[in-house]
């Protein structure tokens, strides 16, 4: 845990969750896949493998501006290939527990993944899926725009600001801070030590959380 304490101060309207790296680890699956990808089109791996992380796939493509590469195309090669290959997918240590533990109505989750990835994901990391998932179909611009964060709070009926977004990537951390939201930092799958004023935990086990009175969430220290 971090020394800040503020998310641990305050109740919240809801909570929202990224979902690659926050609350389950595909980076296995994911590297095995773009690896692939990025020695059939010359691109250097070691370079390229970080910059995939937290990023919608037609962004990612995109941004690498290869010629004749067609990003849409590409993508959805990327898309089905991840939804076959789930080998080695887990959730991060208690989030299904932590999960489970919210009301229904009071979180969501929000995701640079297409939908059909999204659910074999959780499916696999035995994530129940939420009743608000916002996903790569749902917004025009991925993250670090705060357009999913912002969506997803609407759906749920409160504001961006009364919300605790848990993320885990730099890409995700900036469109969270972009919708006004605190943050909780997961960093179970972080190789480097993260320096952030954020709060941070590297297991769910380390939280729990107690609905109050007027219904919002309260978080707390196990």
């Amino acid at each position: 845990m971090s020394a800040e304490t503020s998310v641990f101060d305050r109740a919240f309207g809801a909570f929202l969750f990224d979902m690659d790296g926050t609350v389950l680890n595909s980076i296995a699956a994911a590297e095995r896949i773009w690896s692939a990808w990025a020695v059939r089109h010359g691109v250097d791996v070691e370079a390229f493998l970080p910059t995939i992380h937290g990023a919608r796939a037609i962004d990612t493509i995109t941004r690498l501006d290869l010629p004749g590469v067609e990003a849409e195309a590409q993508a959805a090669f990327i898309t089905a290939a991840e939804i076959d290959d789930v080998e080695g997918i887990v959730e991060i240590p208690g989030a299904a527990a932590f999960l489970n533990s919210l009301p229904a109505q009071r979180w969501a989750m929000v995701t640079s993944a297409p939908r059909d990835l999204a659910l074999r994901r959780m499916a696999a990391a035995g994530i129940t899926a939420p009743a608000v998932l916002i996903t790569a179909e749902d917004v025009k611009a991925g993250k670090p725009d705060p357009a999913g964060y912002r969506l997803a709070a609407q759906r749920l009926g409160v504001e961006p600001g009364d919300c605790l977004i848990f993320e885990d990537a730099a890409v995700g951390i900036q469109a969270a801070e972009a919708a006004g939201a605190p943050l909780m930092i997961i960093t179970t799958t972080h190789q480097h030590p993260l320096e952030t004023a954020h709060a941070t935990i590297a297991s769910y086990d380390a939280i729990r959380v107690q609905v109050d009175g007027q219904g919002l969430l309260r978080l707390f220290e196990s």
